[in-house]
């Protein structure tokens, strides 16, 4: 009898679901979980869903792809070092009006999740913590054939496959430089800066978007940057 109860409850929401998805209910795509995420729509509910879409739809993943306003070139498939392959991989040069200090390679859902983490995230706190646009960000890289933490024995890194981005500076419009290393607010030092505020922020933001989000109060390897990967992982830290 409660089995039955429960399935009663359940059956409008199933119901709702089987209609969205054959699309006898039109919603707007932004709502519908198996409409192509589109970067220009303000994230929702559901965002975090379509982004895990994309990880094994590479086809899905360039459609969102191409709704960004990214600089990028597609690569070929290839293996640089032993072990560590570059599969859908795309090489990244810009985003918009901001630019790179230099261009990187990256998986489809990393370059999509960064995407939408400029635009819908990074700009409006720069914007309203700090009162300018962000023009430059600066990176340490996001391939590199290695395992986790460099242990020997351990699991391969997001970055062996080019599935994560290390941050370490943020470049305003007029020209001020917001630094992980020097500007991240510590709490031996109670940091109460508008650069402060601003880091902590989009250490913050980022975690609604990338599937871990590592900055410098996790370690001291991360001193100095934000690490954001879209791995099988979660963490906010």
């Amino acid at each position: 009898m409660r089995l039955f109860r429960i399935l009663l409850l359940l059956l409008p929401l199933l119901l709702g679901f089987y209609g969205l998805w054959q699309g006898i209910i039109e919603v707007p795509d932004r709502w519908n979980p198996w409409a192509p995420l589109s970067v220009q729509d303000a994230p929702n509910l559901i965002t975090n869903w379509k982004l895990s879409r994309l990880r094994d739809n590479d086809a899905l993943c360039r459609q969102a792809l191409e709704t960004s306003q990214l600089t990028y070139t597609p690569l070929p498939d290839r293996e640089p070092q032993p072990g560590c392959s570059l599969t859908d991989s795309l090489r990244v040069s810009a985003a918009g009006e901001v630019s790179f200090n230099r261009s990187f390679t990256a998986t489809c859902p990393l370059a999509v999740a960064l995407s939408l983490y400029e635009r819908h995230r990074l700009q409006p706190a720069a914007q309203e913590i700090l009162g300018a646009q962000v023009t430059g960000i600066t990176h340490l890289g996001s391939y590199a054939c290695r395992n986790v933490n460099n242990r020997e024995n351990g699991r391969r890194s997001e970055h062996a496959s080019a599935n994560a981005l290390d941050i370490a500076a943020f470049t305003l419009a007029d020209g001020r430089r917001i630094d992980v290393e020097e500007d991240w607010p510590h709490e031996s030092d109670a940091k109460d800066s508008a650069s402060a505020r601003f880091l902590a922020r989009a250490h913050d933001e980022a975690c609604d978007f990338f599937r871990v989000t590592l900055g410098p109060d996790h370690n001291q390897a991360h001193a100095n940057h934000f690490h954001l990967d879209m791995g099988r992982y979660s963490a906010c830290q």
